[in-house]
């Protein structure tokens, strides 16, 4: 059940806060209902679901895909804790290039919601941290791409030690993106 919608600086992009259930059994939060998802006008029709693991100081992204396979994006920490980021690069938005940064734990009952045209990232700032994705369109690997970690200004909570793909280091920077969102 959504509890609250706080939006971001980037149009489009929200927090989402989850009603948390807690007590001596433990805690249950619901992460998705459709009604919920109509009535605040947010996309409804995902395509895929998954979860990456990721160790202490690893820093994936900035990724997105280009259209047509573009698509919203949510994500949900399981485990661990994350400095999630996400870019605007909508070229004709009045918020292009800039990035929003949240931290996410596990159990903190909050989800981000990333429209199409944002590319995202995060750092992983614990051992084993879980990132469930949610994602309203396939998987394209044609279309599959991203923008250079560092190009954005993003302030990284961590930035000696990192581990990073070989892929996500080679990823053009956001000025030299040009059109390709």
């Amino acid at each position: 059940m959504i509890e609250n919608i706080i939006e971001t600086a980037i149009p489009g992009c929200f927090v989402i806060k989850l009603k948390d259930f807690t007590d001596n059994r433990g805690q249950f939060i619901k992460t998705f209902n459709i009604e919920e998802f109509i009535n605040k006008n947010l996309e409804t029709d995902f395509k895929e679901e998954y979860y990456s693991v990721s160790g202490k100081h690893v820093l994936r992204g900035m990724h997105f895909q280009r259209k047509p396979y573009d698509h919203t994006k949510i994500i949900f920490c399981l485990s661990g804790e994350v400095q999630d980021v996400v870019v605007d690069i909508r070229q004709n938005s009045p918020t292009f290039g800039q990035y929003v940064s949240f931290d996410l734990k596990a159990h903190d009952g909050q989800l981000i919601y990333m429209p199409k045209g944002t590319a995202h990232g995060f750092l992983s700032l614990a051992a084993d941290s879980v990132l469930m994705y949610k994602v309203s369109s396939v998987y394209a690997p044609e279309y599959d791409s991203g923008i250079l970690w560092n190009s954005c200004g993003i302030a990284w909570k961590v930035t000696e030690g990192l581990i990073i793909s070989e892929r996500d280091n080679k990823f053009a920077t956001l000025a030299e993106m040009n059109g390709h969102e």
